[in-house]
Protein backbone atom coordinates (compact mmCIF):
# COMPACT_ATOMS: atom_id res chain seq x y z
CA UNK A 1 0.00 0.00 0.00
CA UNK A 2 2.89 2.25 0.57
CA UNK A 3 4.24 1.82 -2.39
CA UNK A 4 0.94 2.27 -4.24
CA UNK A 5 1.18 5.28 -2.46
CA UNK A 6 5.10 6.46 -3.00
CA UNK A 7 4.44 5.65 -6.97
CA UNK A 8 0.92 8.08 -7.48
CA UNK A 9 2.80 10.76 -5.65
CA UNK A 10 5.85 10.11 -8.15
CA UNK A 11 3.22 10.09 -10.94
CA UNK A 12 2.28 13.78 -9.75
CA UNK A 13 5.02 15.16 -9.43
CA UNK A 14 5.93 14.35 -12.85
CA UNK A 15 2.87 15.52 -14.46
CA UNK A 16 2.98 18.85 -12.61
CA UNK A 17 6.80 19.32 -13.16
CA UNK A 18 5.94 18.25 -17.33
CA UNK A 19 2.56 20.65 -17.25
CA UNK A 20 4.70 23.20 -15.81
CA UNK A 21 7.13 22.73 -18.75
CA UNK A 22 4.23 22.82 -21.43
CA UNK A 23 3.42 26.25 -19.94
CA UNK A 24 6.32 27.74 -20.24
CA UNK A 25 7.10 26.46 -24.14
CA UNK A 26 3.29 27.56 -24.53
CA UNK A 27 3.94 31.24 -23.53
CA UNK A 28 6.62 31.19 -25.57
CA UNK A 29 5.25 30.06 -28.93
CA UNK A 30 2.26 32.40 -28.46
CA UNK A 31 4.35 35.69 -27.87
CA UNK A 32 6.23 34.54 -30.98
CA UNK A 33 3.54 33.24 -33.38
CA UNK A 34 1.85 36.70 -32.35
CA UNK A 35 4.87 39.01 -33.52
CA UNK A 36 4.55 37.14 -36.42
CA UNK A 37 1.29 37.03 -37.26
CA UNK A 38 0.63 41.18 -36.56
CA UNK A 39 3.52 41.78 -38.77
CA UNK A 40 0.94 41.37 -41.42
CA UNK A 41 -1.34 43.75 -42.48
CA UNK A 42 -4.38 43.45 -41.34
CA UNK A 43 -6.46 42.88 -44.21
CA UNK A 44 -4.78 39.95 -44.96
CA UNK A 45 -6.77 36.39 -44.89
CA UNK A 46 -6.48 32.73 -45.81
CA UNK A 47 -3.90 31.53 -48.61
CA UNK A 48 -2.66 35.37 -48.25
CA UNK A 49 -2.29 35.49 -44.88
CA UNK A 50 -0.15 31.63 -44.78
CA UNK A 51 2.53 33.05 -47.17
CA UNK A 52 3.06 35.92 -44.90
CA UNK A 53 3.53 33.71 -42.26
CA UNK A 54 5.85 31.38 -44.24
CA UNK A 55 8.18 34.17 -44.84
CA UNK A 56 8.46 35.37 -40.74
CA UNK A 57 11.31 33.21 -38.59
CA UNK A 58 10.00 34.42 -35.63
CA UNK A 59 6.57 31.74 -36.80
CA UNK A 60 8.86 28.91 -36.91
CA UNK A 61 10.33 29.53 -33.47
CA UNK A 62 7.28 29.40 -32.65
CA UNK A 63 6.48 25.94 -34.32
CA UNK A 64 9.32 24.43 -32.71
CA UNK A 65 8.11 25.88 -29.40
CA UNK A 66 4.97 23.80 -30.06
CA UNK A 67 6.33 21.00 -30.65
CA UNK A 68 8.28 21.33 -27.57
CA UNK A 69 4.89 21.94 -25.90
CA UNK A 70 3.30 18.59 -27.28
CA UNK A 71 6.07 16.32 -26.07
CA UNK A 72 5.99 17.81 -22.57
CA UNK A 73 1.87 17.73 -22.31
CA UNK A 74 1.88 14.16 -24.03
CA UNK A 75 4.39 13.20 -20.77
CA UNK A 76 2.47 14.86 -18.44
CA UNK A 77 -0.54 13.34 -19.72
CA UNK A 78 0.81 10.07 -19.52
CA UNK A 79 1.56 10.83 -15.41
CA UNK A 80 -1.35 13.08 -14.42
CA UNK A 81 -5.12 13.27 -14.79
CA UNK A 82 -6.45 15.80 -17.49
CA UNK A 83 -8.48 17.54 -15.27
CA UNK A 84 -4.47 17.98 -13.10
CA UNK A 85 -2.42 18.85 -16.06
CA UNK A 86 -4.45 21.08 -18.10
CA UNK A 87 -5.11 23.47 -14.77
CA UNK A 88 -2.04 24.12 -14.22
CA UNK A 89 -1.20 25.08 -17.84
CA UNK A 90 -2.94 28.33 -16.93
CA UNK A 91 0.62 29.01 -15.42
CA UNK A 92 1.25 30.34 -18.89
CA UNK A 93 -0.03 33.45 -18.02
CA UNK A 94 3.01 34.29 -15.95
CA UNK A 95 5.34 33.21 -17.61
CA UNK A 96 3.85 35.47 -20.82
CA UNK A 97 4.12 38.35 -18.52
CA UNK A 98 7.96 37.36 -17.23
CA UNK A 99 8.81 37.27 -21.57
CA UNK A 100 7.08 40.19 -22.01
CA UNK A 101 8.79 42.24 -19.40
CA UNK A 102 12.55 40.41 -19.51
CA UNK A 103 12.72 39.81 -23.51
CA UNK A 104 10.07 42.34 -25.16
CA UNK A 105 11.21 44.89 -22.52
CA UNK A 106 7.44 46.09 -21.91
CA UNK A 107 6.41 47.77 -18.79
CA UNK A 108 3.93 44.88 -16.90
CA UNK A 109 1.70 47.37 -14.16
CA UNK A 110 1.35 45.98 -10.62
CA UNK A 111 -2.37 45.15 -11.75
CA UNK A 112 -1.38 42.77 -14.14
CA UNK A 113 0.98 40.69 -12.01
CA UNK A 114 -1.67 40.80 -9.28
CA UNK A 115 -4.41 39.70 -11.65
CA UNK A 116 -2.26 37.00 -12.96
CA UNK A 117 -1.43 36.36 -9.13
CA UNK A 118 -4.85 36.18 -8.46
CA UNK A 119 -5.66 33.45 -11.44
CA UNK A 120 -2.87 31.24 -10.21
CA UNK A 121 -4.32 31.42 -6.57
CA UNK A 122 -7.46 30.22 -8.06
CA UNK A 123 -5.81 27.83 -9.92
CA UNK A 124 -3.95 26.86 -6.86
CA UNK A 125 -7.20 26.18 -4.51
CA UNK A 126 -8.75 24.23 -7.20
CA UNK A 127 -6.27 21.73 -7.63
CA UNK A 128 -5.69 21.38 -3.46
CA UNK A 129 -9.27 21.14 -3.15
CA UNK A 130 -10.32 19.35 -5.74
CA UNK A 131 -7.17 16.63 -5.69
CA UNK A 132 -7.86 15.27 -9.19
CA UNK A 133 -7.24 12.15 -9.58
CA UNK A 134 -6.39 9.65 -12.40
CA UNK A 135 -9.32 7.23 -14.24
CA UNK A 136 -9.28 5.55 -17.19
CA UNK A 137 -6.32 5.75 -19.56
CA UNK A 138 -8.47 5.91 -22.81
CA UNK A 139 -11.62 7.32 -23.42
CA UNK A 140 -14.75 5.27 -24.70
CA UNK A 141 -15.65 5.83 -28.58
CA UNK A 142 -19.63 6.49 -28.02
CA UNK A 143 -18.34 8.88 -25.65
CA UNK A 144 -15.73 10.48 -27.60
CA UNK A 145 -18.90 10.51 -30.56
CA UNK A 146 -21.25 12.41 -28.74
CA UNK A 147 -18.60 14.78 -27.10
CA UNK A 148 -17.41 15.70 -31.06
CA UNK A 149 -21.18 16.53 -31.83
CA UNK A 150 -21.88 18.33 -29.33
CA UNK A 151 -18.15 20.74 -29.81
CA UNK A 152 -19.16 21.00 -33.24
CA UNK A 153 -22.23 22.53 -32.81
CA UNK A 154 -20.84 25.31 -30.03
CA UNK A 155 -17.48 26.06 -32.53
CA UNK A 156 -20.27 26.62 -35.40
CA UNK A 157 -22.62 28.64 -33.78
CA UNK A 158 -19.79 30.53 -32.61
CA UNK A 159 -17.99 31.25 -35.52
CA UNK A 160 -21.50 32.05 -37.10
CA UNK A 161 -22.08 35.02 -34.79
CA UNK A 162 -18.90 36.88 -34.98
CA UNK A 163 -18.78 36.66 -38.81
CA UNK A 164 -18.94 40.76 -38.61
CA UNK A 165 -17.86 41.71 -34.76
CA UNK A 166 -15.04 43.49 -34.08
CA UNK A 167 -11.44 42.55 -34.22
CA UNK A 168 -11.16 41.99 -30.01
CA UNK A 169 -14.65 39.94 -30.12
CA UNK A 170 -12.93 38.13 -32.99
CA UNK A 171 -10.03 37.18 -31.21
CA UNK A 172 -12.21 36.51 -27.81
CA UNK A 173 -14.04 34.35 -29.79
CA UNK A 174 -11.50 32.30 -31.99
CA UNK A 175 -9.53 31.69 -28.77
CA UNK A 176 -12.94 30.35 -27.04
CA UNK A 177 -13.01 27.88 -30.01
CA UNK A 178 -9.22 27.27 -29.60
CA UNK A 179 -9.66 26.71 -26.03
CA UNK A 180 -12.29 24.17 -26.70
CA UNK A 181 -10.20 22.39 -29.49
CA UNK A 182 -6.94 22.37 -27.51
CA UNK A 183 -8.87 20.96 -24.50
CA UNK A 184 -10.43 18.01 -27.09
CA UNK A 185 -6.76 17.69 -27.90
CA UNK A 186 -5.38 17.21 -24.51
CA UNK A 187 -8.10 14.09 -24.45
CA UNK A 188 -6.65 12.70 -28.17
CA UNK A 189 -2.79 12.99 -26.70
CA UNK A 190 -3.65 11.37 -23.29
CA UNK A 191 -5.31 8.44 -25.41
CA UNK A 192 -2.62 8.12 -28.20
CA UNK A 193 0.09 8.01 -25.47
CA UNK A 194 -1.99 5.36 -24.07
CA UNK A 195 -2.35 2.96 -27.50
CA UNK A 196 1.72 4.02 -28.12
CA UNK A 197 1.92 2.39 -24.89
CA UNK A 198 -0.25 -0.74 -25.50
CA UNK A 199 0.07 -1.52 -29.23
CA UNK A 200 3.05 -0.04 -29.65
CA UNK A 201 3.86 2.33 -32.94
CA UNK A 202 2.79 0.35 -35.46
CA UNK A 203 -0.40 -1.01 -33.43
CA UNK A 204 -1.47 2.39 -32.62
CA UNK A 205 -1.68 3.14 -36.88
CA UNK A 206 -4.61 0.28 -36.35
CA UNK A 207 -6.49 2.61 -33.96
CA UNK A 208 -8.42 5.87 -33.91
CA UNK A 209 -6.64 8.03 -31.30
CA UNK A 210 -3.67 8.76 -33.51
CA UNK A 211 -5.77 10.22 -36.32
CA UNK A 212 -7.86 12.37 -33.82
CA UNK A 213 -4.70 13.49 -32.70
CA UNK A 214 -3.37 14.58 -35.78
CA UNK A 215 -6.86 16.26 -36.74
CA UNK A 216 -7.03 17.65 -34.04
CA UNK A 217 -3.80 19.25 -34.02
CA UNK A 218 -4.20 20.86 -37.63
CA UNK A 219 -7.61 22.67 -36.33
CA UNK A 220 -6.68 24.11 -33.17
CA UNK A 221 -3.38 25.71 -34.63
CA UNK A 222 -5.95 27.37 -37.44
CA UNK A 223 -8.03 28.55 -34.82
CA UNK A 224 -4.70 29.74 -32.69
CA UNK A 225 -4.06 31.33 -35.93
CA UNK A 226 -6.98 33.32 -36.38
CA UNK A 227 -6.96 34.33 -32.89
CA UNK A 228 -3.27 35.72 -32.81
CA UNK A 229 -4.28 37.84 -36.15
CA UNK A 230 -7.67 38.71 -35.36
CA UNK A 231 -7.14 41.03 -31.91
CA UNK A 232 -5.33 41.25 -29.14
CA UNK A 233 -2.69 39.12 -27.69
CA UNK A 234 -4.26 40.19 -24.32
CA UNK A 235 -7.83 39.38 -25.55
CA UNK A 236 -6.75 36.09 -26.98
CA UNK A 237 -3.99 34.81 -24.97
CA UNK A 238 -5.90 34.98 -21.33
CA UNK A 239 -8.86 33.15 -23.14
CA UNK A 240 -7.30 30.19 -24.64
CA UNK A 241 -5.77 29.49 -21.28
CA UNK A 242 -8.58 29.83 -19.43
CA UNK A 243 -11.05 27.86 -21.63
CA UNK A 244 -8.99 25.16 -21.75
CA UNK A 245 -8.52 23.91 -18.19
CA UNK A 246 -11.99 24.59 -17.84
CA UNK A 247 -12.95 22.59 -20.77
CA UNK A 248 -10.34 19.73 -19.80
CA UNK A 249 -11.77 19.14 -16.38
CA UNK A 250 -15.52 18.25 -17.67
CA UNK A 251 -14.25 16.61 -20.57
CA UNK A 252 -11.69 14.41 -17.80
CA UNK A 253 -14.98 13.71 -15.45
CA UNK A 254 -17.04 12.64 -18.64
CA UNK A 255 -14.46 10.88 -20.83
CA UNK A 256 -12.04 9.47 -18.31
CA UNK A 257 -14.43 9.37 -15.27
CA UNK A 258 -11.47 11.19 -13.62
CA UNK A 259 -12.26 11.53 -9.61
CA UNK A 260 -12.10 14.89 -7.99
CA UNK A 261 -13.37 15.07 -4.28
CA UNK A 262 -17.42 15.26 -4.09
CA UNK A 263 -18.27 16.46 -0.51
CA UNK A 264 -20.06 19.40 -0.17
CA UNK A 265 -17.33 21.32 1.52
CA UNK A 266 -14.90 20.30 -1.53
CA UNK A 267 -17.34 21.38 -4.53
CA UNK A 268 -17.71 24.86 -2.86
CA UNK A 269 -14.24 25.70 -2.24
CA UNK A 270 -13.17 23.98 -5.78
CA UNK A 271 -16.10 26.12 -7.36
CA UNK A 272 -14.24 29.23 -5.72
CA UNK A 273 -10.73 28.53 -6.68
CA UNK A 274 -12.05 28.16 -10.31
CA UNK A 275 -14.55 31.55 -9.71
CA UNK A 276 -11.33 33.24 -8.51
CA UNK A 277 -9.45 32.37 -11.43
CA UNK A 278 -12.18 33.52 -13.85
CA UNK A 279 -11.80 36.95 -12.34
CA UNK A 280 -8.26 36.92 -12.50
CA UNK A 281 -8.01 36.26 -16.30
CA UNK A 282 -10.87 39.03 -16.75
CA UNK A 283 -8.61 41.29 -14.83
CA UNK A 284 -4.99 40.46 -17.10
CA UNK A 285 -7.52 41.39 -20.14
CA UNK A 286 -7.49 44.76 -18.64
CA UNK A 287 -4.44 45.34 -17.13
CA UNK A 288 -1.88 43.53 -19.51
CA UNK A 289 -0.17 45.21 -21.97
CA UNK A 290 -2.30 45.79 -25.57
CA UNK A 291 0.40 45.39 -28.07
CA UNK A 292 4.03 43.86 -28.64
CA UNK A 293 5.58 47.00 -28.79
CA UNK A 294 8.34 47.84 -25.84
CA UNK A 295 7.89 50.41 -23.74
CA UNK A 296 10.02 52.91 -25.81
CA UNK A 297 8.17 51.92 -28.88
CA UNK A 298 4.59 52.65 -26.93
CA UNK A 299 3.78 55.91 -28.37
CA UNK A 300 3.75 54.54 -31.90
CA UNK A 301 0.69 52.94 -31.19
CA UNK A 302 -1.55 54.61 -33.07
CA UNK A 303 0.40 53.77 -36.13
CA UNK A 304 0.33 49.80 -36.01
CA UNK A 305 -2.17 48.00 -37.35
CA UNK A 306 -5.82 47.62 -36.11
CA UNK A 307 -5.12 44.12 -34.53
CA UNK A 308 -2.29 45.21 -32.63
Amino acid sequence: MALVHHLNAANEAWAAFFALLTALVNAIALTTQHLASTRARFDLRGAALWRHLLRQPLWYVGWLALFGSLVFQALALHFGALSQVQPLIVSELIMGLVIRQWWLRQRVSRAAWTSALVTVGGLALFLVVASPRPGLTSARDGRVVQTLVVLSVVIALITWLVRRASPARRAASFATITGLLWALEATFIKSTTDSLTHFGVLGALTHWPIYAFALGGVAGLVSEQAALHAGPLRVSQPLIVLVDPLASVLLGLWLFHEHLRSSAPAIVLALTGLAVMVVGVIAMTRFVPATMLSSREAPLLPRIAPNE
